[in-house]
């Protein structure tokens, strides 16, 4: 076993000239009054790792070209198509539009695993709500199911980014497994 070098990784990925042709994953992301920069950069990247197919940026979540964004993004801001909305409702509307269910990553009484997503719910929104206060209560009204990450410390709830990262790359495994 060794190392992978750099451009033998690059071999295997996406170029920006391949990009526009690729298959997306049939998810939007839909961040909602997330407060910290890094954590809308790593979310980015995150995005840009399973080729989600665009974010929703919307209420006081900053929004790129900002360099603490670009610091964790390293550049999928470029390769991860986004849109900015004030209002979160405006968002899920689109959203709905094109045919996404609208899925909720929060604790709720009606919650159910992450990985228990079924393949015939996508397209699907995936909203992320603020650092400390969650998905907004406007939101939980227009939301179709909700899905949790357990937690077994003494910790409640995980990073918005790494919950985000979570939750995408198992919604990925459930699309792309035959």
């Amino acid at each position: 076993m060794r190392k992978l070098h750099t451009r033998e990784i690059e071999g295997q990925r996406q170029t920006p000239l391949s990009l526009p042709q690729a298959s997306r994953l049939p998810v939007i992301a839909l961040l909602d009054n997330v407060r910290s920069l890094y954590n809308v950069g790593s979310m980015f990247r995150t995005a840009d790792g399973t080729l989600l197919e665009g974010m929703y940026l919307t209420g006081y979540t900053p929004r790129p070209p900002r360099k603490e964004i670009d610091k964790t993004a390293l550049g999928a801001t470029h390769s991860v198509p986004w849109e900015y909305f004030p209002n979160p409702i405006d968002a899920i509307t689109r959203a709905k539009e094109r045919g996404a269910a609208i899925c909720i990553l929060e604790q709720t009484t009606h919650s159910r695993r992450y990985h228990e997503v079924r393949k015939e719910e996508f397209p699907i929104c995936l909203v992320v709500g603020n650092e400390l206060t969650g998905v907004s209560d406007a939101i939980l009204a227009e939301a179709d199911f909700a899905i949790d990450i357990p937690m077994f410390g003494i910790k409640h709830s995980l990073n918005a980014a790494v919950a985000f990262g979570v939750a995408v790359f198992e919604l990925s495994r459930i699309w792309r497994s035959p």
